[in-house]
């Protein structure tokens, strides 16, 4: 049979796994592996963008070694970046190739040859589907034709699959639900949980790290401890790791025999790989890690009545530092004078601040409400301590909603006569604005909902948390 009869086959039984009631991951297995033998590869396998866009992990796959698929984290900037740019890929796997992220890991699994093409949808970049041959490869016009036909199956089976649990929720609550096609980026942590963990510790560990939104990846390499000559003999697999932080995670028990021989697995790792970040942890560990790294209750700070992390203490430093950034751009060689409003602000003007990169002053002024509810009006109970008049003035905020407030308080600044008049939020509820205000620089927008944490309050607390959550409508 020729290719065409070949790849018309394939397709069909390809498209019949995409329309099957099969499991996510067992449908995508059965795709790879159509997909590998008809384009007669030594392996084939499907790759998706974690939340981050960062790092691709591995959905499905076939022909693969449990120690290939287990060589390392994906850098989607490392491993054949040319492969984002839209087009099919052919890479000569070879040490001297910086296309390749583990060329030495292919080698030993006799690998010469990968073949990457993306998955789109909606335009957007979303995954890989990649395919390994122990020979070299060209590809021809009917091949590019088939694996594009084959990378559209894949992301239609996991929008089908995505549909599905959503229908399944909706019938589940009872409530009806607007069923939206899967956003692929955002939804990959939950697919990339479809294999489950093999310890409740393990569930309950990765559910706090979601909690913080920290990215993480579960048994995402094995690491070889002795050999006997040329053959392996002992690998060790830590339990996560995360990418934020460089860290490998394995978790543990207080059963101290446990415990003694990771350990010393652990040792010996750091032995063989000294540029390896590891930690053995257990139960009471967990909070301790976390408020090492800025995530968790740090200094007796609540976290109870937190519904949801909205940004992650590593999220929120990743935007204050490029809008810094683009503030010493914008103000280079002028006279910045940087004004915030206590007690909210604190933390964002702190941490801003400290990245911008050219001379600044800081002034802080602090405002009272009286009135009702409905009929509130600003009082200014401490105005600037300097003058402002002829210089760059920034109003920094923390969190615009209605902008009632920040327009009272612009015009009493342009009334001391600023050469310049800009504002910089952090948060930006844009769905509660009542009076239309420029804002220069945002950081996030966000949703109508009671956002805490990173100098926002409520009540007083809730201050210092080094994250921004939204606080469980039942505490007010």
């Amino acid at each position: 049979m020729d290719k065409n009869g070949t790849y018309f086959l394939a397709l069909k039984q390809i498209a019949r796994h995409a329309n099957s009631a099969k499991p996510l991951k067992k449908a995508l297995t059965l795709i790879a592996r159509r997909t590998s033998q008809a384009m007669k590869a030594t392996g084939c396998s499907i790759l998706l963008l974690n939340p981050k866009k960062e790092h691709l992990f591995i959905l499905a796959a076939f022909g693969l070694s449990d120690r290939y698929l287990r060589k390392g984290a994906l850098n989607v900037y490392k491993s054949i970046p040319d492969i984002i740019n839209g087009e099919i890929t052919t890479v000569r796997v070879s040490s001297g190739n910086n296309h390749t992220q583990y060329p030495e890991a292919a080698e030993l699994e006799n690998i010469h040859t990968i073949i990457g093409l993306p998955l789109f949808q909606e335009g957007e970049f979303i995954g890989e589907l990649r395919l390994y041959t122990s020979d070299e490869r060209q590809i021809s016009t009917i091949d590019k034709e088939f694996l594009s036909a084959v990378s559209n199956l894949i992301v239609l089976t996991i929008e089908k699959s995505e549909l599905n649990n959503l229908l399944a929720q909706s019938e589940k609550t009872g409530k009806p639900k607007q069923v939206k096609l899967i956003d692929i980026a955002a939804a990959t942590g939950s697919v990339s949980r479809t294999s489950g963990f093999s310890h409740p510790s393990e569930d309950e560990f990765a559910k706090l790290l979601d909690f913080y939104r920290i990215e993480w990846l579960y048994e995402p390499k094995s690491f070889p401890l002795a050999w006997e000559g040329k053959k392996i003999t002992e690998m060790f697999t830590p339990d996560f790791y995360l990418p934020e932080l460089d860290l490998y995670i394995e978790l543990t028990t207080l059963r101290q025999k446990l415990i003694t021989e990771k350990n010393r697995k652990i040792r010996k790792i750091r032995e063989l790989h000294p540029e390896i970040h590891i930690k053995l942890l257990n139960k009471s560990d967990y909070y301790k890690l976390l408020a090492k790294y800025g995530y968790g209750p740090l200094g007796g700070s609540k976290v109870e009545g937190i519904n949801k992390v909205l940004f992650s203490h590593t999220q929120i430093q990743r935007r204050v530092i490029s809008l810094a950034k683009r503030i010493s751009q914008d103000y280079q060689d002028r006279n910045l004078v940087l004004v915030g409003v206590l007690k909210g602000v604190i933390c964002f003007i702190s941490d801003l601040m400290q990245h911008i990169s050219i001379p600044v002053n800081v002034e802080f002024m602090a405002i009272s409400y009286y009135g009702t509810d409905k009929e509130q009006a600003v009082k200014i109970t401490k105005d600037l301590d300097a003058s402002i008049a002829g210089r760059d003035v920034l109003m920094v905020e923390d969190i615009v909603d209605t902008g009632m407030t920040l327009n009272y308080l612009l015009n009493h600044l342009y009334a001391h006569n600023p050469a310049s008049l800009k504002v910089c939020a952090l948060l930006d509820k844009r769905i509660r604005r009542l009076v239309d205000i420029p804002i220069d620089y945002i950081g996030f927008e966000i949703p109508d909902e009671f956002i805490v944490g990173y100098g926002l309050d409520y009540h007083g607390e809730y201050r210092n948390l080094p994250f921004i959550g939204v606080l469980n409508p039942e505490i007010f």
